[in-house]
């Protein structure tokens, strides 16, 4: 009976690895009766965000192959280690990466209020358009905007039987966000564990399928969450946004620091300069440079970075945001913007 149930077990992988409980060697202390079934699940770290839903896979599995008997599931965890000097601290787990994706990218900015979201909302449906297979995660945990941009703030994701949470799908996008799962106007106050749980559990714990680009649509800014984020998950790259305002362009550089940095080393793809300059709709070939002109390019150029794109201030970029329906869903100059930062980022990518 003990491989009976063993077998049903091994059905259930953890969502950090390809393996599945009983070969990672979680499973301990099996008792089988014909009362019972009571069994420990170990984990390797004092804090695992996939435990719970671990748990209830087991019960849930157990109780369908053997209806009317108890199933007793209990949790161990690792005991927390005293912190080390960072400098010091050893490298004990592998950055976390989504099974069956191509690539993961990261879309960051310095600062908020330049355009990051847009940005990504943008460029995953402008991938979407050129046939390729496209997620999104919002994990701006300070003011997810995704659904909005996309009309999907009253979206519920599901679960499968696998407890799997199933991303909800718009414009050929599957799309994935924190605002999900919070009321609207409700304030997020979480320190960095509690945020990399929850985008982890997005980014792992998701029913996305086969994946040739899983965007990651950031927190604004250079902190301790974004350091533990850029740590905890394993990236293809990462594409800063910034505006061509010098106060933005001192914050990207931060974030462009930081990511050099040798403890993060992540790759930059290149910059986006947003709000590049306002066109009015009736004089689609005027310029004028509001927040400063060409201060991305310069940055990129300084840093020997790929400029991705120059995005400029049209009137149709922010109500189409607003209206759930992206700008590059439409034809004209915005659209086309948005086609040549895509074209780069698939050129980067030896894509295109």
């Amino acid at each position: 009976m003990n491989e009976q149930v063993l077998g049903i077990l091994m059905r259930i992988a953890h969502p950090e690895s390809d393996k599945n409980i009983v070969a990672l060697g979680m499973v301990e202390a099996l008792n089988v009766t014909p009362e019972r079934i009571s069994f420990s699940l170990r984990f390797g770290k004092p804090r695992d965000p996939f435990a719970s839903a671990i748990k209830r896979q087991c019960e849930q599995a157990l109780r369908q192959e053997f209806p009317g008997r108890a199933v007793e599931v209990a949790l161990l965890f690792a005991e927390a280690q005293p912190m080390q000097p960072a400098a010091k601290r050893p490298a004990t787990h592998t950055p976390a990466a989504p099974k069956n994706i191509r690539y993961t990218v990261a879309v960051m900015s310095g600062k908020g209020g330049v355009g990051k979201s847009t940005i990504a909302a943008n460029l995953s449906i402008s991938l979407a358009q050129r046939g390729y297979r496209v997620g999104l995660i919002d994990a701006d945990i300070y003011g997810p905007s995704i659904p909005k941009m996309f009309g999907v703030e009253d979206a519920k994701p599901l679960l499968n039987g696998q407890e799997k949470i199933i991303p909800v799908e718009k414009y050929a996008v599957k799309v994935l966000s924190i605002g999900f799962f919070v009321k609207p106007g409700d304030p997020l106050i979480w320190r960095a564990p509690m945020a990399t749980s929850a985008l982890k559990q997005l980014l792992l714990q998701a029913e996305w399928g086969e994946l040739d680009f899983l965007l990651i649509d950031m927190p604004p800014g250079t902190g301790d969450i974004h350091l533990t984020l850029l740590q905890e998950l394993k990236l293809t790259g990462v594409v800063v946004v910034s505006t061509p305002q010098q106060v933005a362009l001192a914050d990207a550089l931060k974030g462009i620091n930081m990511l050099s940095s040798a403890n993060i080393k992540t790759r930059i793809l290149g910059v986006v300069e947003n709000m590049a300059w306002f066109t009015p709709a009736e004089l689609p070939q005027n310029r004028y440079y509001i927040f400063g002109k060409e201060g991305g390019r310069q940055l990129a150029h300084d840093r020997q970075l790929a400029l991705l794109g120059e995005i400029p201030i049209v009137q149709s970029i922010c109500d189409s945001g607003d209206s759930g329906t992206p700008a590059a869903l439409s034809d004209g100059l915005p659209k086309a913007a948005f086609d040549t930062l895509t074209e780069n980022l698939l050129e980067q990518l030896n894509m295109a």
